[in-house]
């Protein structure tokens, strides 16, 4: 049996290359006493990904070169060497970018598939889902009427934030995409009030126009001018989660940060970046309430599925590029 992986050939300059991966055939590997081995299903490609590309300091370790890389993963297990985890269990770990996983028990979740589709447990019921809920939940300290912008309010965080607003009550939610059909979906399946395209025109002036009244909470998952124009809207005690910079994320030099900072001092305004593994305890809390409105579809979510471990080098600059809608997947 032949075991498909990605690596890392070259750390990427600017936007990645293909030269800078090859997908190389090596053995299964055989699961030593407590692990299983996992027939990888569903793969995730993020955003966060590229960070770990190269080999500047930072919350996480990068990858390393000319090994297989890592990400998001849910698949069956197919033969075990752990206590608790049976052949045909599914499992959720981190072991991606590969058709098959030696994966520590401890480190591997069972998951299941008749409770909700697999691929879900990479993404609404996933760590994108827990980033949604603890980044405006905790970090943002959203309450009821609150007002609230998302950039990229289509991928697959995104969506989520505006929706879970919507439903704790939110005054407005205004999301910006970068289509025409993005912005559809936002207003009339996932219930924005209002969106807009950000490449028809100045971020600011549609801010503004979209939240005449200000906002009391800007989700960033793209930074940039979006930052800027949210500093510009933000009411008195607002609040900015940085989840994301993705519009900066292949700049070869550092970006201009916002220009007008000083209107924090006016706005007595706050910004807080977020990192999902610090509400990891939020998990029981996540699952308890937006598992119901997953069920009852209260809660929608999209997904962009690439077949193959052939494409996940494309669906991961596609998501580069925002060709997803929802959370982008690659089944195998």
């Amino acid at each position: 049996m032949i075991n498909r992986e990605w690596h890392l050939l070259s750390r990427p300059v600017g936007w990645p290359k293909p030269e800078d991966f090859a997908l190389v055939e090596a053995e299964v590997p055989t699961p030593r006493e407590g692990q299983v081995l996992v027939r990888n299903r569903y793969l995730s490609v993020d955003p966060y990904m590229r960070g770990r590309m190269s080999a500047a300091k930072s919350y996480v370790a990068p990858f390393e070169l000319g090994k297989v890389m890592q990400g998001g993963a849910v698949g069956e297990v197919i033969e075990s060497n752990a206590e608790g985890i049976e052949p045909g269990d599914h499992v959720l770990h981190f072991l991606g970018w590969r058709e098959y996983a030696a994966v520590d028990a401890q480190h591997a979740v069972k998951v299941d598939p008749q409770a909700a589709p697999l691929s879900t447990y990479l993404g609404v019921l996933g760590m994108t889902g827990l980033t949604a809920y603890a980044g405006l939940l905790r970090t943002a300290a959203f309450k009821e009427g609150d007002s609230v912008f998302v950039s990229g309010a289509a991928g697959a965080v995104g969506s989520q934030v505006g929706q879970m607003a919507k439903l704790k009550g939110a005054s407005r939610v205004i999301g910006s995409a970068g289509s025409d059909d993005k912005v559809k979906l936002l207003v009339e399946e996932y219930g924005f009030d209002a969106a807009f395209n950000y490449k028809n025109g100045s971020v600011a002036e549609q801010l503004r126009e979209a939240a005449p009244d200000g906002v009391d909470v800007y989700f960033d998952n793209v930074g940039g001018d979006h930052l800027e124009a949210a500093i510009g809207q933000l009411n008195e005690g607002g609040r900015i989660v940085i989840c994301g910079m993705i519009s900066v994320y292949n700049n070869t030099e550092p970006a201009p940060g916002p220009k007008n900072l000083a209107r924090l001092i006016q706005t007595r305004g706050r910004i807080e970046g977020l990192l999902v593994g610090d509400h990891y305890d939020l998990q029981p809390q996540f699952v308890q309430e937006v598992g119901p409105w997953v069920a009852s579809g209260a809660l929608k979510y999209r997904e962009t599925v690439v077949e193959g471990i052939e494409n996940n080098l494309e669906a991961f600059l596609g998501v580069l590029r925002g060709d997803n809608t929802g959370k982008m997947i690659v089944q195998l």
